[in-house]
Order: structure tokens, then sequence, then C-alpha cells
């Protein structure tokens, strides 16, 4: 795994969260409340599998991966990348965590197979 958060500087003020392995160990992307704007996943690397990106409006102390149901849960197809725009943002509360599973709902805890790479987009 590999993360970086990057805040940009004028004119957006925004941050991107980068992972180049997702997976699900799960991954504190903002520690506040804020502002989804943007997701881009790259699954491309996973020719057999689709992916399931799992967003949780908590802290990621407060996620168990397969336990906790997530807010949010994105699917992309095997060998897809797909980018999600939020044209008037989507608000979370608390903070914002992560993981990529091979199981949609709350249930599943399987990495997938190959690197999946998931940015956000979002401002605090």
């Amino acid at each position: 795994m590999a993360t970086s958060v990057v805040t940009l500087t004028s004119p957006s003020g925004f941050t991107k969260f980068k992972e180049t392995d997702l997976n699900a160990t799960k991954a504190a992307v903002d520690a506040s409340s804020g502002t989804i704007h943007a997701i881009v996943i790259d699954n491309t690397a996973n020719s057999g599998e689709a992916t399931y990106l799992k967003l949780w409006d908590v802290a990621s102390g407060s996620v168990t991966v397969g336990t906790t149901a997530p807010d949010w849960v994105f699917k992309v197809p095997a060998s897809t990348k797909r980018t999600i725009i939020f044209p008037e943002g989507a608000a979370y509360g608390t903070a914002l965590t992560a993981a990529c599973v091979t199981t949609a709902g709350t249930a599943g805890t399987t990495n997938p197979t190959s690197d999946v790479v998931v940015e956000i987009l979002f401002e605090t």
C-alpha cells in the first residue's frame, strides 16, 4: 500500500487522497467532516473480479471491515476504471474511511486479487 494525501493549491483548495493498493485494510481518508467531489477507482488490474469501494462516514478506528455497514458502496466491474463525479458534492459529517473488497453490502473481507488504485477528491 502506498497512500498519499496532497492539498491542491489555487484555485480549488481541495485535497486528493490516493491509495495505489486499496484493499480490505481500512484507510483513513479524512479525520474530519467534509465533502467528496470526485472518486476515481481503477480496477483494470483485476480481469476476473468486480471490486467494491466501501466508504464510511466514521473515523477509521470505529470501522470493522465486514461488520460495520458502509455509508456508500461503489461497484467497479472487472478490468474497468470508473470515475464518479458529485456535481453538488457528497457531504460526510464525521470522518471518511475507505476499503476495497470483492463482496457488496456490509459483509466481505476478501482483498481484490490485484492492486486497486483509488483517488478521492474532497474538501474539509
